[in-house]
């Protein structure tokens, strides 16, 4: 009897704590959405430092041990963080790096404003709000899913620079997110049997708030239509693709690029041509280029946005609410 009780206690208490289990996530957003899954369990380390660039960082010496100690690793992959890819490689993760990217079923697309939408990764056509409902096709066969991280090649100078192939920015599609948690899910599942069901119900009820704040933006973004606007750095075109957001052109032809005067004075003459109704500063990147620009045009300045989430409150809140802040900041200006 005493035995009885003393289980129906331990059943009622919170879930275990996951012993020993060293997550690693590659920045903000994939850290939000680890513990969005983890819930109390336990805590994920973000590498990306708190107002850091995803694109061009540098790991500390005990960044790197972190990684090195990892038992699970979460990036997106190296087309959004190069440098994490340089670390992978140098220092051999003896655990499992599973590159979300790379997981089955994404809606995935070429950068907007450079080659179009060639690079549809799925079969899921353009209906997103759709993608990650029935996950159980998703994410669990882990052997896809880049644990063997010396096939991402490291021929990485070409990507996160250019604005050619592949967008990685593909957390601006809540359809991606959904899939993602559940791949999460069954990650942390596989390493941590004993808080399995947690992982999954959290999973469960964080698709739930996706689907709702999918619902909220769509309201939010209703009276932008189809306003042209002007981003920093091509980073919108899953929102362009899922919302209808009207993305006509941006100040950067790369993550890191600075535009140059003849950039700047092309930029001018289509903002005048293309009737722009707002243009949009983002964090990292100084807004003299905005000023350059915009000046003498009647384009509104809209607020600096923040699509990577660096400048945010780390945390499972953190994805809502760059995606909140987003179209509200889009909804504002055009509102005027």
């Amino acid at each position: 009897m005493r035995y009885s009780l003393a289980l129906a206690c331990a059943m009622m208490a919170t879930p275990i704590a996951a012993k020993d289990l060293n997550v690693v996530t590659d920045f903000a957003v994939t850290h939000s959405l680890v513990s969005m899954v983890m819930g109390d369990v336990g805590n994920a380390e973000v590498l990306l430092d708190r107002g850091g660039d995803p694109h061009s960082f540098q790991l500390r010496p005990s960044q790197a041990r972190s990684l090195a100690d990892a038992d699970l690793i979460f990036w997106v992959g190296e087309e959004l963080t190069p440098w994490m890819a340089r670390a992978l490689a140098g220092i051999e993760a003896q655990g499992d790096v599973v590159t979300l990217i790379e997981a089955e079923g994404l809606h995935l697309q070429d950068f907007a404003l450079g080659h179009g939408h060639s690079h549809d990764h799925d079969d899921h056509g353009h209906d997103h709000d759709d993608h990650g409902h029935s996950h159980d096709d998703h994410g669990h066969s882990h052997d896809d899913h880049g644990h063997s991280h010396d096939d991402h090649g490291h021929s990485h100078d070409d990507h996160g620079h250019s604005h050619d192939g592949l967008d990685p920015h593909a957390w601006m599609n809540t359809g991606n997110v959904k899939i993602w948690l559940d791949l999460i899910a069954e990650e942390l599942a596989e390493h941590d049997p004993e808080n399995a069901a947690t992982y999954r119900a959290n999973a469960e009820a964080a698709r739930a708030e996706i689907a709702d704040l999918s619902t909220e933006i769509t309201a939010i973004l209703e009276p932008v239509g189809a306003a042209p606007l002007v981003m920093f750095h091509d980073a919108y075109g899953y929102m362009m693709d899922q919302f209808g957001v009207n993305v006509a052109g941006t100040i950067a032809l790369g993550d890191a690029a600075a535009p140059g005067a003849q950039r700047l004075s092309e930029l001018r003459a289509q903002l005048q041509e293309g009737g722009a109704v707002c243009i949009f500063p983002e964090v990292n990147h100084s807004s003299r280029y905005i000023d350059m620009v915009v000046e003498g045009t009647g384009v509104r300045v809209g607020a600096e946005l923040d699509p990577e989430g660096v400048l945010l409150e780390p945390g499972a809140d953190l994805y809502p609410t760059l995606m909140r802040n987003i179209a509200q900041a889009m909804a504002n200006c055009v509102a005027g």
